[in-house]
Protein backbone atom coordinates (compact mmCIF):
# COMPACT_ATOMS: atom_id res chain seq x y z
CA UNK A 1 0.00 0.00 0.00
CA UNK A 2 1.57 3.59 -1.22
CA UNK A 3 2.46 6.01 1.89
CA UNK A 4 0.08 8.67 1.94
CA UNK A 5 0.95 12.09 0.88
CA UNK A 6 1.58 15.09 2.79
CA UNK A 7 -1.06 16.71 0.43
CA UNK A 8 -3.59 13.93 0.45
CA UNK A 9 -3.58 13.89 4.27
CA UNK A 10 -4.42 18.06 4.39
CA UNK A 11 -6.14 18.72 1.54
CA UNK A 12 -8.71 20.98 3.06
CA UNK A 13 -7.88 21.00 6.85
CA UNK A 14 -5.19 21.48 9.21
CA UNK A 15 -3.95 18.02 9.89
CA UNK A 16 -5.31 15.77 12.73
CA UNK A 17 -3.71 13.33 14.78
CA UNK A 18 -5.88 10.66 12.49
CA UNK A 19 -3.69 12.14 10.08
CA UNK A 20 -0.56 11.39 11.91
CA UNK A 21 -1.58 8.15 13.07
CA UNK A 22 -2.12 7.10 9.30
CA UNK A 23 1.12 8.29 8.18
CA UNK A 24 2.72 7.05 10.81
CA UNK A 25 0.80 3.54 10.52
CA UNK A 26 0.41 3.53 14.23
CA UNK A 27 -2.59 3.79 16.10
CA UNK A 28 -3.95 6.72 17.65
CA UNK A 29 -3.21 5.82 21.03
CA UNK A 30 0.75 5.61 20.07
CA UNK A 31 0.74 9.19 18.58
CA UNK A 32 -0.83 10.30 21.83
CA UNK A 33 1.69 8.77 23.91
CA UNK A 34 4.63 10.18 21.63
CA UNK A 35 3.40 13.65 22.16
CA UNK A 36 2.28 13.10 26.35
CA UNK A 37 4.44 10.63 27.44
CA UNK A 38 6.97 10.02 24.91
CA UNK A 39 9.50 8.02 27.56
CA UNK A 40 6.76 4.94 27.09
CA UNK A 41 7.38 4.53 23.66
CA UNK A 42 9.89 2.66 22.02
CA UNK A 43 12.60 5.30 20.38
CA UNK A 44 11.90 3.36 16.58
CA UNK A 45 8.04 4.23 16.79
CA UNK A 46 8.54 7.37 18.35
CA UNK A 47 10.92 8.80 15.41
CA UNK A 48 8.46 7.26 13.05
CA UNK A 49 5.87 9.34 14.40
CA UNK A 50 7.23 12.27 15.00
CA UNK A 51 8.82 12.31 11.11
CA UNK A 52 5.01 12.18 10.21
CA UNK A 53 4.17 15.31 12.37
CA UNK A 54 6.84 17.46 10.84
CA UNK A 55 5.98 15.92 7.47
CA UNK A 56 2.54 16.67 7.83
CA UNK A 57 3.20 20.44 9.97
CA UNK A 58 0.43 18.95 12.89
CA UNK A 59 0.30 21.16 15.64
CA UNK A 60 -1.43 19.98 18.68
CA UNK A 61 -4.70 22.10 19.86
CA UNK A 62 -4.37 23.14 23.01
CA UNK A 63 -7.91 24.32 23.41
CA UNK A 64 -9.15 21.19 22.51
CA UNK A 65 -6.92 19.51 24.61
CA UNK A 66 -7.88 21.14 27.63
CA UNK A 67 -11.82 20.41 26.75
CA UNK A 68 -10.64 16.86 26.49
CA UNK A 69 -8.71 16.84 29.98
CA UNK A 70 -10.81 19.62 31.73
CA UNK A 71 -8.44 21.94 32.66
CA UNK A 72 -5.59 23.78 30.78
CA UNK A 73 -2.40 25.13 32.09
CA UNK A 74 -2.46 28.61 30.47
CA UNK A 75 -3.16 31.83 32.24
CA UNK A 76 -4.42 34.92 30.41
CA UNK A 77 -2.82 38.59 31.40
CA UNK A 78 -4.60 41.62 29.40
CA UNK A 79 -2.75 44.58 30.40
CA UNK A 80 -3.48 48.47 29.81
CA UNK A 81 -0.44 49.73 28.10
CA UNK A 82 3.02 47.64 27.86
CA UNK A 83 4.83 51.20 27.34
CA UNK A 84 4.18 51.56 30.87
CA UNK A 85 6.66 49.60 33.17
CA UNK A 86 4.77 49.33 35.89
CA UNK A 87 2.67 46.61 33.34
CA UNK A 88 5.79 45.15 32.25
CA UNK A 89 6.75 44.81 36.02
CA UNK A 90 3.39 43.22 36.32
CA UNK A 91 4.01 40.75 33.69
CA UNK A 92 6.93 39.65 34.96
CA UNK A 93 5.69 39.26 38.15
CA UNK A 94 2.72 37.05 37.23
CA UNK A 95 5.07 34.99 34.41
CA UNK A 96 7.33 34.03 37.37
CA UNK A 97 4.82 32.69 39.31
CA UNK A 98 2.72 30.89 36.76
CA UNK A 99 6.24 29.20 36.02
CA UNK A 100 6.90 28.08 39.54
CA UNK A 101 3.22 26.51 39.26
CA UNK A 102 3.74 24.62 36.42
CA UNK A 103 1.52 27.25 34.29
CA UNK A 104 2.54 29.24 30.87
CA UNK A 105 1.45 32.75 30.42
CA UNK A 106 -0.26 34.47 27.67
CA UNK A 107 -0.03 38.45 27.08
CA UNK A 108 -2.27 40.79 25.38
CA UNK A 109 -1.74 44.44 25.21
CA UNK A 110 -4.89 46.44 25.34
CA UNK A 111 -3.11 49.60 24.61
CA UNK A 112 -5.28 51.73 25.99
CA UNK A 113 -8.29 51.00 24.24
CA UNK A 114 -11.43 49.41 25.71
CA UNK A 115 -12.68 47.15 22.47
CA UNK A 116 -9.17 45.88 22.35
CA UNK A 117 -9.78 45.26 25.43
CA UNK A 118 -13.14 43.34 25.46
CA UNK A 119 -11.97 41.21 22.23
CA UNK A 120 -8.86 40.06 24.46
CA UNK A 121 -11.17 38.77 26.88
CA UNK A 122 -13.39 37.01 24.62
CA UNK A 123 -10.04 35.29 22.81
CA UNK A 124 -8.71 33.97 26.20
CA UNK A 125 -12.56 32.83 26.99
CA UNK A 126 -12.80 30.78 23.52
CA UNK A 127 -9.14 29.64 24.41
CA UNK A 128 -10.57 27.53 27.25
CA UNK A 129 -7.42 29.55 29.58
CA UNK A 130 -7.28 28.02 33.07
CA UNK A 131 -7.81 31.78 33.75
CA UNK A 132 -7.27 35.45 33.09
CA UNK A 133 -5.68 38.14 34.59
CA UNK A 134 -6.72 41.60 34.01
CA UNK A 135 -5.64 45.23 33.95
CA UNK A 136 -8.42 46.87 33.04
CA UNK A 137 -9.34 50.58 32.30
CA UNK A 138 -11.40 53.22 34.09
CA UNK A 139 -14.21 51.89 32.13
CA UNK A 140 -17.79 49.46 31.88
CA UNK A 141 -16.13 45.78 33.34
CA UNK A 142 -18.95 43.70 31.21
CA UNK A 143 -16.55 41.80 30.10
CA UNK A 144 -15.43 40.07 33.21
CA UNK A 145 -18.97 39.45 34.20
CA UNK A 146 -19.16 37.54 30.23
CA UNK A 147 -16.38 35.51 30.78
CA UNK A 148 -17.37 35.11 34.28
CA UNK A 149 -20.34 33.70 33.20
CA UNK A 150 -18.52 31.61 31.13
CA UNK A 151 -16.92 29.81 34.03
CA UNK A 152 -13.50 31.71 33.46
CA UNK A 153 -11.50 32.63 36.45
CA UNK A 154 -10.36 36.44 36.71
CA UNK A 155 -8.30 38.39 38.88
CA UNK A 156 -8.28 42.21 38.98
CA UNK A 157 -5.10 44.22 38.56
CA UNK A 158 -4.38 48.30 39.22
CA UNK A 159 -8.17 48.95 39.12
CA UNK A 160 -11.28 46.92 40.43
CA UNK A 161 -14.17 49.67 40.05
CA UNK A 162 -15.21 48.52 43.37
CA UNK A 163 -16.04 44.96 42.83
CA UNK A 164 -16.44 42.79 45.61
CA UNK A 165 -17.10 39.24 43.59
CA UNK A 166 -14.12 38.33 42.30
CA UNK A 167 -10.34 38.62 43.88
CA UNK A 168 -8.64 42.27 42.64
CA UNK A 169 -4.76 43.26 43.54
CA UNK A 170 -4.38 47.14 44.04
CA UNK A 171 -2.22 49.78 44.79
CA UNK A 172 -2.73 52.63 47.68
CA UNK A 173 -3.16 55.31 45.46
CA UNK A 174 -3.93 57.89 48.04
CA UNK A 175 -0.95 56.52 50.24
CA UNK A 176 1.15 57.34 47.28
CA UNK A 177 -0.23 61.22 46.55
CA UNK A 178 0.10 61.66 50.66
CA UNK A 179 4.10 60.45 50.06
CA UNK A 180 4.99 62.73 47.30
CA UNK A 181 3.21 65.87 48.55
CA UNK A 182 4.72 65.02 52.35
CA UNK A 183 8.32 64.35 50.37
CA UNK A 184 7.90 68.20 49.56
CA UNK A 185 6.47 69.40 52.79
CA UNK A 186 9.51 67.92 54.36
CA UNK A 187 11.83 69.82 52.25
CA UNK A 188 10.39 73.10 53.40
CA UNK A 189 8.43 73.39 49.88
CA UNK A 190 5.18 75.57 50.62
CA UNK A 191 3.32 76.49 47.50
CA UNK A 192 2.69 73.30 45.86
CA UNK A 193 1.16 72.35 42.71
CA UNK A 194 -0.71 69.34 41.75
CA UNK A 195 -0.34 69.40 38.38
CA UNK A 196 -2.00 67.79 35.70
CA UNK A 197 -4.21 64.20 34.81
CA UNK A 198 -7.75 64.03 33.94
CA UNK A 199 -10.21 64.04 36.95
CA UNK A 200 -11.89 60.55 35.74
CA UNK A 201 -9.23 59.15 35.91
CA UNK A 202 -9.52 56.37 39.50
CA UNK A 203 -5.63 56.44 40.19
CA UNK A 204 -5.20 60.20 39.45
CA UNK A 205 -8.00 61.03 41.89
CA UNK A 206 -6.77 59.13 44.46
CA UNK A 207 -3.11 60.69 44.31
CA UNK A 208 -4.69 63.84 44.60
CA UNK A 209 -7.04 63.03 47.50
CA UNK A 210 -2.99 62.17 49.20
CA UNK A 211 -1.65 64.98 48.28
CA UNK A 212 -4.32 67.09 49.41
CA UNK A 213 -4.87 65.81 53.06
CA UNK A 214 -0.89 65.52 53.79
CA UNK A 215 -1.26 69.74 52.81
CA UNK A 216 -4.10 69.74 55.30
CA UNK A 217 -1.84 68.43 58.51
CA UNK A 218 0.06 71.40 58.08
CA UNK A 219 -3.10 73.38 58.81
CA UNK A 220 -2.73 76.44 56.28
CA UNK A 221 1.01 76.48 56.10
CA UNK A 222 1.66 74.84 52.76
CA UNK A 223 -0.83 75.55 49.93
CA UNK A 224 -1.89 73.18 47.11
CA UNK A 225 -3.16 74.27 44.05
CA UNK A 226 -4.70 71.62 42.04
CA UNK A 227 -4.55 71.72 37.77
CA UNK A 228 -6.35 69.43 35.85
CA UNK A 229 -5.19 68.20 32.89
CA UNK A 230 -5.83 66.15 29.43
CA UNK A 231 -3.58 63.71 29.34
CA UNK A 232 -0.63 62.20 31.56
CA UNK A 233 1.92 62.70 28.81
CA UNK A 234 5.72 64.70 28.49
CA UNK A 235 3.62 67.71 26.12
CA UNK A 236 1.50 67.94 28.76
CA UNK A 237 3.80 68.39 31.21
CA UNK A 238 5.10 70.80 28.68
CA UNK A 239 2.11 72.78 28.35
CA UNK A 240 1.63 72.88 31.94
CA UNK A 241 5.34 74.65 32.60
CA UNK A 242 4.43 76.79 29.97
CA UNK A 243 1.41 78.07 31.50
CA UNK A 244 2.76 78.30 35.24
CA UNK A 245 5.83 80.30 34.05
CA UNK A 246 3.92 82.60 32.67
CA UNK A 247 2.40 83.91 35.87
CA UNK A 248 5.78 85.20 36.52
CA UNK A 249 8.70 84.11 39.08
CA UNK A 250 6.73 85.43 42.40
CA UNK A 251 3.66 83.25 41.74
CA UNK A 252 5.38 80.24 40.72
CA UNK A 253 5.14 77.15 42.64
CA UNK A 254 7.86 75.95 44.66
CA UNK A 255 7.45 71.83 44.29
CA UNK A 256 5.26 70.10 41.24
CA UNK A 257 3.44 66.90 42.30
CA UNK A 258 2.74 65.25 39.09
CA UNK A 259 0.79 61.95 38.78
CA UNK A 260 2.95 60.35 36.12
CA UNK A 261 6.80 60.17 35.39
CA UNK A 262 6.14 61.14 31.58
CA UNK A 263 4.03 63.97 32.71
CA UNK A 264 6.60 65.15 35.42
CA UNK A 265 9.41 64.55 32.80
CA UNK A 266 7.58 66.88 30.35
CA UNK A 267 7.54 69.43 33.48
CA UNK A 268 11.25 69.02 34.00
CA UNK A 269 12.55 69.34 30.21
CA UNK A 270 10.18 72.40 30.02
CA UNK A 271 11.03 74.56 33.43
CA UNK A 272 14.84 73.97 32.71
CA UNK A 273 15.32 73.88 28.73
CA UNK A 274 13.11 76.99 27.71
CA UNK A 275 12.45 79.05 31.22
CA UNK A 276 15.96 78.39 32.49
CA UNK A 277 14.80 77.75 35.74
CA UNK A 278 16.70 74.92 38.11
CA UNK A 279 15.19 71.72 39.55
CA UNK A 280 15.37 71.76 41.70
CA UNK A 281 16.51 75.02 43.43
CA UNK A 282 13.80 76.67 41.96
CA UNK A 283 10.98 74.22 41.57
CA UNK A 284 11.36 70.83 42.94
CA UNK A 285 9.18 68.17 41.02
CA UNK A 286 8.11 64.82 41.93
CA UNK A 287 6.80 62.10 40.15
CA UNK A 288 4.71 58.86 39.91
CA UNK A 289 5.38 55.25 38.61
CA UNK A 290 8.98 54.73 39.12
CA UNK A 291 9.05 54.24 35.37
CA UNK A 292 12.54 53.07 33.97
CA UNK A 293 13.69 56.07 32.91
CA UNK A 294 12.89 57.93 35.97
CA UNK A 295 16.51 57.59 37.20
CA UNK A 296 18.51 57.77 33.55
CA UNK A 297 17.42 61.54 33.02
CA UNK A 298 19.94 64.59 32.84
CA UNK A 299 17.81 65.35 36.60
CA UNK A 300 17.09 61.85 38.09
CA UNK A 301 13.56 62.03 39.04
CA UNK A 302 11.96 61.44 42.57
CA UNK A 303 8.86 59.40 42.32
CA UNK A 304 6.69 57.38 43.87
CA UNK A 305 6.67 53.58 42.97
CA UNK A 306 4.65 50.86 42.53
CA UNK A 307 4.92 47.04 43.86
CA UNK A 308 4.54 45.67 40.14
CA UNK A 309 6.58 42.70 40.15
CA UNK A 310 4.69 41.99 43.41
CA UNK A 311 1.43 42.75 42.14
CA UNK A 312 2.18 40.28 39.16
CA UNK A 313 2.67 37.10 41.31
CA UNK A 314 0.10 37.80 44.19
CA UNK A 315 -2.53 38.33 41.35
CA UNK A 316 -1.23 34.97 39.90
CA UNK A 317 -1.32 33.34 43.01
CA UNK A 318 -4.48 34.18 43.95
CA UNK A 319 -6.31 33.05 40.20
CA UNK A 320 -4.45 29.60 40.94
CA UNK A 321 -5.39 28.99 44.38
CA UNK A 322 -9.46 29.89 42.77
CA UNK A 323 -8.72 27.54 39.76
CA UNK A 324 -7.20 24.58 42.01
CA UNK A 325 -9.55 24.84 45.45
CA UNK A 326 -12.96 26.44 43.91
CA UNK A 327 -14.88 24.84 46.16
CA UNK A 328 -12.93 26.38 49.10
CA UNK A 329 -12.00 29.75 47.68
CA UNK A 330 -13.00 33.05 49.08
CA UNK A 331 -12.25 36.37 47.03
CA UNK A 332 -9.48 38.47 48.53
CA UNK A 333 -8.85 42.49 47.78
CA UNK A 334 -5.86 42.63 48.65
CA UNK A 335 -3.97 46.49 48.99
CA UNK A 336 0.12 46.88 48.56
CA UNK A 337 1.64 50.05 49.24
CA UNK A 338 4.05 52.26 47.09
CA UNK A 339 7.29 53.32 47.87
CA UNK A 340 8.89 56.97 47.91
CA UNK A 341 12.18 57.22 45.52
CA UNK A 342 14.07 60.15 46.28
CA UNK A 343 16.30 61.82 43.83
CA UNK A 344 18.00 64.78 42.29
CA UNK A 345 14.78 66.76 41.48
CA UNK A 346 13.96 67.38 44.54
CA UNK A 347 16.92 66.74 46.70
CA UNK A 348 19.58 68.39 44.31
CA UNK A 349 22.83 66.97 43.85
Amino acid sequence: MPRESTAEASADSAPSMNDVARVARVSLGTVSNVLNKPEIVAERTRLRVQAAIDELGFVRNSAARSLAAGSSRTIGLVLTDVGNSLFVDIARGAESAATENGHSLLLANSDVNLQKQEGYLDIFDEARVAGIILAPLDASLDGVDRVRRHGRHIVLVNYAGGRTDCCSVLVDEEHGGYLAARHLIDLGRRRLVFAGGPDNLHAVNDRRKGAMRATSETRGAVSLEVIFGRSLNSPEGRRISGDLASRGRSRMPDGIIAPSDQLAAGIIHELTGTYGLRVPQDIAVIGYDNNQFASEGAIPMSTIGQPGHEMGRVATNLLLEEVNQPGEHVHRNLMLEPTLFARTSTLGR
